[in-house]
């Protein structure tokens, strides 16, 4: 049966109101953010939200979780570990990118509000981490890797540079930065991972 908050709005009314929630949420931050203050900047009513959300930390979560797009694409097969692993790197940065702005605006939120902290976590789509899988595998069948490397693993070591930069530094994920990661961090590391998964 449907539920008060499960019922669709119009597309374009349900749109306006995400949009102003991020709009919201990078420009105060979700504490100080209000339903009637997404309401006033959608144009929509307390009740149209109400409708559809059960509050302010729903519309985020549905947000993150349903708006933002943060798949992965396959990365090519360039023929060598290091030229994958730019490509793949290449490919998490655009996906980074694509979400930075709502991500950066959740990070205070989060640390200050264990109700959202809590949502956004139980409500987190996993990532498709196949591609990463893919390229590490090929590494293997060609010799560049003694044994396997876990790609959660490896990926948390990408996102945590990622982020770094964008947020410690403030500086570009550019092809400088990615050259670095690669050939500094991932290449090494991945190698050190694989020699070591038998021991």
């Amino acid at each position: 049966m449907e539920t008060a908050n499960s019922r669709r709005l119009d597309p374009a009314r349900e749109q306006a109101i995400l949009d102003a929630t991020l709009e919201l949420l990078t420009e105060t931050g979700f504490d100080r953010m209000s339903v009637d203050q997404i309401a006033k900047r959608a144009g929509a009513s307390k009740a149209t939200i109400y409708r559809r959300w059960a509050g302010k930390a729903d519309l985020v979560v549905d947000l993150i979780c349903n708006r933002v797009e943060i798949d992965i694409p396959p990365a090519p097969d360039t023929g060598s570990l290091r030229g994958d692993l730019l490509a793949a790197l290449g490919a998490i940065c655009d996906a980074i990118g694509r979400g930075q702005q709502l991500i950066i605006g959740l990070v205070s939120a989060m640390l200050s509000s264990p109700e959202l902290a809590e949502a956004v976590r139980d409500h987190m789509p996993g990532r498709d981490l196949s591609g990463l899988a893919y390229l590490l595998g090929n590494a293997v069948e060609r010799g560049e890797l003694t044994g396997p490397v876990d790609p959660r693993a490896l990926f948390s070591v990408v996102e945590a540079l990622v982020w770094r930069r964008l947020i410690v530094l403030g500086e570009p994920v550019d092809d400088a930065f990615m050259a670095e990661a690669v050939d500094r961090v991932l290449l090494p590391l991945a190698k050190t991972w694989s020699g070591s998964m038998g021991t």
